[in-house]
C-alpha cells in the first residue's frame, strides 16, 4: 500500500534516497502521500501545490479530485486562486484573518 501511494504521487518506491536528499517539489509529493495514505474522512492540505511542477498539480487535482468523489471532505488553503476555482466547491476568500467573501461553485 505504501508503494502503491508513492507511485501514486509521482515518486520512484524504490529510490534509496534519503529525505534530504530530496528536492522540494518531491518532498511535497511525500507530504501529499502521507496526508492521503490512511485515506482520512477529512483531508487537511496547506499550500499543497507548493514546489510542485505541471504534472505535480495536475497529480494533486486528481488525488484531491479522487478523495472528494469517495466522499471524504478536502480542506485546501491555498494562494493559488486558478488551482482552488478548478477544485473547489466553495471558496472562502481571507484579509487579515477574515472572511471577506465566499464564491460557491454554480
Amino acid at each position: 500500500e505504501i508503494r502503491e501511494t508513492l507511485a501514486e504521487v509521482g515518486l520512484d518506491p524504490d529510490d534509496k534516497r534519503t529525505y534530504r536528499k530530496y528536492s522540494l517539489g518531491m518532498k511535497q509529493r511525500l507530504g501529499i502521500a502521507a496526508a492521503i495514505m490512511e485515506k482520512p474522512k477529512l483531508l487537511v492540505l496547506d499550500e499543497p501545490t507548493n514546489a510542485l511542477d505541471e504534472a505535480g498539480v495536475e497529480m494533486l487535482k486528481r488525488v484531491v479530485a479522487m478523495a472528494a468523489s469517495t466522499g471524504r471532505e478536502v480542506l485546501l488553503s491555498s494562494h493559488d486562486g486558478e488551482v482552488l476555482e478548478e477544485l473547489a466547491d466553495r471558496v472562502y476568500c481571507m484579509r487579515d484573518g477574515a472572511v471577506v467573501k465566499v464564491r460557491e461553485r454554480s
